[in-house]
């Protein structure tokens, strides 16, 4: 496993992070195996967030800590301030209401890396930094970020922080990976990936920014179970949203590529997918939902795969810089 350093986080933080939305969160005993796998593995970095089961994840996170003694060693990528279907929460007060109850429910005093779920740019940066450097000094976080952020409000907030002598958003947490959206999965999302995308991830690499990446397999897509013959078979929720996100016919030849490498390297077509995210020029950290042991160790191999400068040209060729 390879790591990597997060300024605010004495550990090094390993290149996985381990996903809880696939964790049998509400079924302990196959749920903390599943957990068990990926921290023999070297993963020591887990995400979660408010929403995620009604916070279901959170505790059953909080239990699996509590039940292994090994707080101290794990790293906690904990998100709030996701909006609702009443109204954008991305204000102080929701900041504080959402960490102090996520920090209830993993049934701990701190969170490594606090992460706001969504942004809304009517609000100012200002409160929102001085918000999160409070906790910072409360030692209720250690360091914090955005997910779905734009690098122009990154760039905004950390600019307050340094004129304010202030800790800035230490991490981002955007889609990235080797296939483009047609359409956001979600509303509010934001992606670096694809030709439009190019600035961003430009000033990503000037800024020297971690990335904690979502989605590098591109919702299921980017594993090749999804063909061009198969798009209208898929029923379920999460397989019909891949089609209509990624199903476009560049992405299908940016797959094509990948099967080409895996057949010619002897890897499986989602560890071609995954090196390439983590091995795009960026600081790269891929949030990946290994499900079970198989998932684990072919995601960890993947981890430590690095593809060649023409390897990458290959794939990246539909998304030129």
């Amino acid at each position: 496993m390879r790591y990597g350093n997060v300024p605010g986080i004495n550990t090094p933080v390993s290149r996985l992070v381990q996903g809880t939305m696939q964790v049998a969160v509400n079924d302990d005993a196959v749920g903390f195996a599943q957990m068990d796998c990926a921290w023999e593995a070297g993963i020591n970095c887990l995400d979660t967030a408010a929403v995620y089961g009604g916070g279901a994840n959170d505790k059953f996170i909080g239990r699996w800590m509590k039940a292994r003694a090994n707080r101290d060693s794990v790293i906690v990528l904990a998100k709030g301030a996701h909006h609702n279907d009443l109204r954008k929460r991305v204000t102080p007060y929701d900041i504080g209401s959402d960490l102090h109850d996520t920090l209830a429910r993993l049934q701990t005093d701190y969170v490594d890396l606090y992460v706001l779920h969504r942004d809304d740019p009517d609000v100012p940066v200002g409160p929102i930094v001085d918000t999160l450097n409070q906790y910072v000094r409360d030692g209720k976080i250690r360091a914090f970020g955005g997910s779905n952020w734009s690098a122009a409000r990154l760039a905004e907030a950390n600019s307050y922080a340094t004129a304010t002598g202030q800790i800035p958003f230490a991490i981002s947490s955007p889609n990235f990976s080797l296939a483009e959206q047609l359409k956001e999965p979600w509303q509010g999302c934001v992606t670096i990936s694809g030709a439009a995308q190019a600035a961003e991830r430009a000033w990503y690499a000037r800024q020297h920014l971690p990335l904690f990446t979502w989605s590098s397999l591109a919702g299921g897509f980017l594993s090749g179970r999804i063909t061009r013959e198969n798009t209208t078979e898929f029923t379920g929720y999460f397989d019909k949203l891949a089609v209509e996100c990624y199903a476009s016919e560049e992405n299908f030849l940016r797959l094509d590529a990948a099967k080409a490498i895996a057949a010619e390297r002897g890897l499986k077509v989602s560890q071609v997918a995954l090196a390439y995210v983590l091995s795009y020029p960026l600081d790269t950290f891929a949030i990946v939902g290994s499900a079970t042991p198989e998932e684990v160790a072919l995601n960890s191999q993947a981890a430590d795969i690095q593809l060649t400068p023409e390897e990458m040209r290959i794939l990246s060729t539909p998304m030129a810089d």
